[in-house]
């Protein structure tokens, strides 16, 4: 732990907050790093007055910190990647760029997760899975929701992984397992037996990822945003691959790109093993998931 100065510390707030109007950057990354970093409140910023306090509490050092905030003006990095920290849902969890920044808009895919197992009781002390898992925050949101179910969470990525690991260690979640491989393959031994297959696969189309903004274009693992040539390679395998993994009335849910929602729904209709299929919207108003059910 460092102490800094408040008076120092102020000057440099002052500072990077002008460097981020000069760059048009959000002022408001430089709060949530200070909010992040050190002991400082969102009160205490909006106030001002702790640049009279003799020390600060802080994890980095000052020098520190303004490395971190070179690094965002220069190298556009994300400010969770500087902080190695992302708030979602009631979790602290950890990224690096090895890793898919969690949105805020994917914590709902929990909640309809949740919507879904209350038609059928026995959903809730069964197997669930998370394809695709990155920092592990769908996973770990299963097994807080469902503290009697296994979760199974997988990723082709082993840096991934060990960032996820790492995220149920320090949330003392214990009903997950971690496997390293593509999709369902690392999950032979569940065919016919989960409950519950939650996924937030890649995408975006290959052709649009250089439109994406320069922060997840430069910086986010290519691998969990290219969905092919017209965004629907992984899903399409999803759709064909779960029943064989799914019992009847098990739950097929994944999040989706606008624009994408009617074709995902003729593919599971083409498939006929899926019934009750429905799409929801984002806080947004987006399209953003959909759910089906095995028959």
């Amino acid at each position: 732990m460092n102490l800094i100065a408040g008076e120092k510390l102020y000057y440099w707030y002052q500072q990077a907050k002008e460097a981020a109007i000069a760059c048009n950057i959000d002022q408001s990354e430089v709060d949530w790093l200070l909010q992040t970093l050190t002991s400082l409140s969102g009160i205490s910023l909006r106030l001002g007055s702790w640049q009279n306090l003799p020390e600060i509490k802080s994890t980095k050092s000052l020098s520190e910190l303004k490395q971190l905030w070179q690094q965002r003006l220069q190298e556009n990095l994300p400010v969770q990647y500087l902080a190695e920290t992302v708030f979602w849902r009631r979790f602290q969890l950890k990224v690096t760029p090895a890793v898919l920044i969690p949105r805020p808009e994917t914590e709902l895919i929990i909640d309809l997760a949740v919507e879904a197992a209350k038609s059928n009781k026995h959903f809730l002390a069964t197997h669930w899975v998370d394809l695709g898992t990155g920092s592990g925050a769908i996973a770990l949101g299963l097994a807080d929701i469902f503290p009697q179910a296994t979760i199974h969470a997988v990723d082709l990525s082993q840096d991934a992984l060990n960032i996820a690991q790492e995220n149920a260690n320090n949330l003392k979640l214990a009903n997950i397992n971690f496997y390293h491989g593509s999709w369902w393959s690392p999950l032979e031994f569940l065919k016919g037996k989960v409950r519950g297959m939650v996924s937030n696969p890649p995408y975006i189309p290959t052709g649009q990822l250089s439109q994406l903004q320069i922060e997840v274009a430069k910086h986010e693992p290519r691998l969990a945003l290219d969905g092919g040539g017209d965004g629907l390679d992984d899903i399409r395998h999803l759709i064909t691959t779960a029943p064989e993994y799914l019992v009847s009335g098990g739950v097929w849910l994944i999040e989706i790109m606008l624009g994408q929602s009617d074709l995902v729904v003729e593919l599971l209709e083409q498939q006929r093993e899926y019934y009750d299929i429905k799409i929801s919207s984002d806080l947004n108003g987006i399209e953003r998931f959909v759910l089906a059910y095995r028959r």
